[in-house]
């Protein structure tokens, strides 16, 4: 699972800036929304929707954002939208190019265009995704996901 190792740099809920890999969140399900650009209206709207349901997800869950953007970009949308999870900066899409490939060997054909959402379990496993989202309701069904794992 290639995609568990790709190192990220992004913005923590702090702002801090780190480098990450999805293996660094193991023993936690992580919730992966691949966006595509910071601060443009949908990317906006989806990003508000991710912070204002965090109080709704199970705590041993874990939100990241992960664009193209560069780190000042991703420090400023968190600025400016007060958000409380990661941002990665996925320079090339290499995450989101391994996750594709993982999802469709496993998923079947399923097509991750610009916005897509995947569940990592607590292993490292991805166990649910979402391709080409409507970000309308979208939140929600995650939620409703998360709270069929254990």
């Amino acid at each position: 699972m290639e995609y568990l190792d790709i190192k990220l740099k992004g913005v923590d809920e702090h702002g801090e800036v780190k480098d990450f890999t999805i293996k660094d969140f193991k023993g936690k399900n992580v919730v992966l929304y691949f966006y595509p650009k910071d601060e443009t209206p949908l990317c906006t709207k989806e990003a508000e929707s991710f912070n204002k349901y965090l109080k709704n997800f199970p705590s041993d869950t874990v939100v990241i954002g992960v664009s193209e953007d560069d780190i000042e970009s991703h420090k400023s949308f968190k600025e400016k939208l007060d958000l409380k999870f990661k941002l990665l900066c996925d320079e090339g899409h290499k995450l989101k190019r391994a996750v594709h490939e993982f999802v469709d060997k496993h998923f079947k054909h399923h097509d991750m265009v610009e916005r897509a959402t995947v569940i990592v379990n607590k292993d490292g496993e991805i166990v649910k995704a979402w391709t080409d989202v409507d970000v309308d309701g979208h939140v929600e069904e995650v939620s409703e996901f998360l709270k069929t794992l254990k």
